[in-house]
């Protein structure tokens, strides 16, 4: 039981993630989180090299802690076709987010309702894998008839209220994105 417990938490981990990396109306330093830098030859992640603020609800700064990374950092955001614009000053560069249209923000819906599809699964799929697990120590003699049907009916509780924490967070970064 512990061990679904455990798979429900992480796939609610795993889809805060990716919903992070789902842009909506404002600008979120999350979003660039999947950005790389070429950095002395090496594609470093871009936390790595430089801070990321916001400076208003469609504005981000990336500060360089080498300002030497500056045209990197430009040009890596621009090749991860975020949809962004960017503009590059002395120490920092400027991450600028265009307003959502009606057709975007649909897709996006449709985006967060396919990441939460995928977390479901693997939710069905941890709780047959559970409860395989009760039928196999029930056939080995382990535990009995009623023990069985009382870990079915548990299992199915705790997949029952992840799926519903899963529900809920989609229905929040829908809300976000329809703002």
């Amino acid at each position: 039981m512990d061990q679904l417990k455990a798979k429900v938490a992480e796939t609610k981990e795993w889809l805060i993630k990716e919903l992070s990396g789902v842009r909506t109306g404002r600008a979120a330093p999350q979003l660039l989180e999947n950005v790389r830098i070429d950095v002395y030859g090496a594609m470093t992640p871009l936390a790595q090299v430089a801070t990321v603020g916001v400076e208003d609800v469609k504005t981000l700064v990336v500060s360089p802690w080498d300002k030497e990374n500056i045209k990197n950092i430009e040009k890596a955001v621009a090749e991860a076709d975020l949809g962004v614009s960017t503009q590059a000053g002395d120490t920092s560069v400027r991450v600028i987010f265009p307003d959502l249209t009606a057709e975007r923000r649909d897709m996006l819906s449709k985006l967060v309702g396919d990441r939460l599809e995928q977390a479901k699964v693997t939710l069905r799929g941890a709780r047959n894998d559970a409860i395989s697990g009760f039928e196999k120590q029930k056939k080995d003699g382990e535990i009995g008839e009623d023990e069985l049907f009382g870990f079915k009916d548990e299992v199915q509780k705790v997949i029952e209220e992840g799926a519903k924490e899963l529900e809920e967070l989609g229905v929040k970064k829908r809300a976000e994105i329809s703002e």
